[in-house]
């Protein structure tokens, strides 16, 4: 059973690090790429949909995380398992007070209602976020090493 609690909770971690590294190193270049208002739109609209969905991904994660830890206990790379859940444990720490707040105001933008400054809230968004990605990076990285 831990195996599988194991591969499911690294599954489940992983796929997050690839989805939050797509926005930052892919989905947004290409945004800012769109002509015009678009990209703005989509912005709105992708913080929308993922501020729905991640939350309840990073949660079930940690949750996965703490399950492993407790059940491996004895295991050797228990620590590996605990470090990684501090990481993920601070990136929603760092989620909830630093991104969501901007998140929750560009979710509701358009181009006629948006503020003056909205890209340079982009960018503050954008620089948490890499920070973000590397957070829940190592802890992709520590809970492979326990595996190891």
């Amino acid at each position: 059973m831990l195996n599988a609690l194991q591969v499911v909770t690294l599954v489940s971690v992983g796929v997050m690090v690839g989805v939050e590294f797509s926005v930052a190193f892919v989905l947004n270049r290409i945004l800012d790429a769109l002509p015009g208002d678009s990209g703005q739109l989509g912005r709105s609209h992708g913080g929308r949909m993922l501020g729905a969905v991640m939350p309840v991904w990073y949660i079930s994660s940690l949750a996965l995380i703490g399950v492993w830890a407790a059940l491996g206990r004895h295991d050797p790379g228990t620590g590996l398992v605990v470090t990684a859940g501090v990481l993920l444990l601070l990136s929603v720490i760092m989620s909830v007070l630093l991104l969501v707040p901007i998140n929750n105001r560009g979710k509701t933008w358009t181009p006629d209602t948006r503020p003056a400054d909205w890209k340079e809230q982009m960018n503050r968004w954008e620089r948490y976020h890499y920070g973000r990605v590397a957070l829940i990076i190592a802890a992709f990285a520590l809970l492979a090493a326990a595996l190891a």
